[in-house]
């Protein structure tokens, strides 16, 4: 089994190939990442020596590289984490989101197409059905919720969506689609909300909180999103979509102050700044179809994912400090230096 990973040294995709090397040490594992502010090398430094790994630096929209790479090593899977995924930059410039994540994902369905796959898995985002109101929280998205964007982001990503459904429709392509709630874990990349509080407080800077941080999230350990993608990789039913999320809501300000007492750092380092536009209020899974049909819930309560994540920053300063002192820092000031 040969299983082409896109997106591979990013935050959730190199979480995901240590899960399958881990689990299934007669895989092969193909690597493709064009290593963009979000793609960090360094991260998959515990695997490049691997026999059963390689990595190949590409862009999914780089129609002949893909297609070579395809000829090399004749993949049975490609799960697509490739993205570009942070919606402030998405607000900030649009059109790199749509390269990337519709036109990327058709460049990496024809190539299916054309050598043939016996699964292509889009890795999607709950952002994709809009939000819901905080005053309903017996409301939850379901795979049935009609989408309904807020941002070029999440529009981007429904676009993709749409696009692999229709490949299986008119050319049968064999895919499936998850959409996970807010992720968190080891390898964020530090302008993310809990690396980000992390850093900040390690280093007794502000925490900018958007609007008064009342924003409500699902969160998922990263661990037990990859475990149900490997469930739906191997007992999924193809065309499906299947929605992931953690049973972990939380407001924004509250996960700030839990990060604030663990590392001992006082509140009044929060600093609230003006909100995002068009900021969604609340995302909440029903899981029940993928707990249904394969068996999976969260195994993480986050309480504890959020102490082991915490530990895991403490115990690796050198991989994120390496970050925050580079282009990303002028990025950081763009974003919040004027609020």
């Amino acid at each position: 089994m040969t299983i082409l990973v896109t997106g591979g040294a990013g935050f959730i995709g190199s979480n995901f190939i240590f899960h399958m090397l881990a689990k299934y040490p007669d895989y092969r594992i193909v690597c493709l990442d064009k290593l963009t502010y979000a793609g960090n090398l360094s991260t998959l430094a515990s695997v490049m020596d691997n026999p059963s790994f390689r990595f190949v630096k590409l862009d999914i929209c780089d129609r002949q590289g893909v297609y070579r790479l395809f000829e090399e090593e004749h993949p049975n899977m490609v799960v697509n984490f490739a993205a570009e995924s942070h919606v402030d930059r998405s607000i900030e410039n649009p059109e790199v989101f749509l390269q990337t994540n519709i036109l990327g994902t058709q460049v990496l369905m024809d190539a299916c197409r054309k050598y043939g796959i016996d699964r292509f898995h889009q890795v999607s985002t709950d952002e994709v059905y809009g939000d819901l109101p905080l005053d309903q929280p017996d409301l939850f998205f379901t795979e049935d919720t009609p989408i309904h964007t807020s941002s070029p982001y999440s529009a981007s990503k429904a676009g993709a969506d749409l696009l692999v459904l229709a490949y299986h429709r008119t050319f049968g392509l064999p895919v499936t689609i998850s959409r996970c709630s807010n992720n968190y874990g080891p390898y964020q990349f530090p302008e993310k909300l809990i690396p980000l509080m992390i850093a900040n407080a390690l280093n007794d800077k502000p925490l900018p909180v958007y609007g008064q941080g009342l924003n409500v999230r699902d969160w998922l350990y990263v661990e037990d999103h990859c475990i149900a993608i490997d469930l739906i990789l191997h007992r999924g039913r193809v065309g499906q979509v299947y929605n992931i999320g953690g049973h972990n809501e939380m407001r924004n300000i509250d996960i700030v102050k839990i990060i604030c007492a663990a590392l001992g750092k006082s509140e009044s380092l929060i600093t609230h700044v003006t909100d995002r536009k068009g900021h969604d209020m609340r995302y909440a899974i029903d899981p029940a179809k993928i707990h249904n049909q394969l068996g999976w819930l969260p195994e993480t309560k986050f309480a504890d994912g959020i102490r082991k994540t915490i530990r895991w920053y403490l115990d690796n300063r050198e991989w994120w400090e390496e970050i925050i002192s580079g282009e990303y820092r002028n990025y950081y000031e763009r974003m919040y230096g004027g609020r």
